[in-house]
């Protein structure tokens, strides 16, 4: 009974503390982007940029971030793992992980018309279904920072 009450007890401590942290977090994500709204524009794909202005700098900006989950998430995940379905709990993490990696790039790249070609990668640092570890990602995102004249 003692270990079910010490459970129950360190999930509400890593629910309230991982709820608090990822609101942190998402709250300071909005505010750089709002900061960061009109420099420098990020282009996915197609060119978009002015080919007939010259180009005084290009060059490789990145931005990494590694994120975790807390211990509830990944009890949550484990209970729906046994009925299948989203895993809604992880996709918040990789949301805050690509947004981060993201501003990163782009805080790295001020004075900057625009970043091309932009590319986002991610990877899983460790076993998700251990019993001892909570879930981790790594995610970069990377592209070419251009300036004009």
């Amino acid at each position: 009974m003692s270990d079910l009450l010490l459970l129950l007890i360190i999930l509400g401590i890593t629910f309230f503390t991982g709820s608090f942290i990822e609101k942190k977090h998402f709250e300071d994500i909005k505010k750089r982007e709002i900061a960061l709204i009109r420099k420098p524009i990020i282009n996915f794909g197609s060119t978009t940029w002015d080919t007939n202005r010259k180009i005084t700098k290009a060059e490789l900006v990145t931005g990494e971030v590694v994120i975790s989950g807390d211990y509830f998430k990944n009890f949550v995940a484990s209970l729906k793992n046994l009925f299948g379905g989203r895993l809604t709990t992880f996709e918040s993490i990789l949301d805050r992980g690509r947004r981060e990696a993201i501003l990163r790039m782009r805080e790295k790249a001020r004075g900057a018309n625009f970043i091309i070609n932009t590319r986002i990668e991610a990877i899983m640092i460790n076993d998700t279904y251990s019993k001892e570890s909570v879930p981790q990602c790594a995610i970069i995102a990377y592209g070419t920072a251009i300036t004009y004249e």
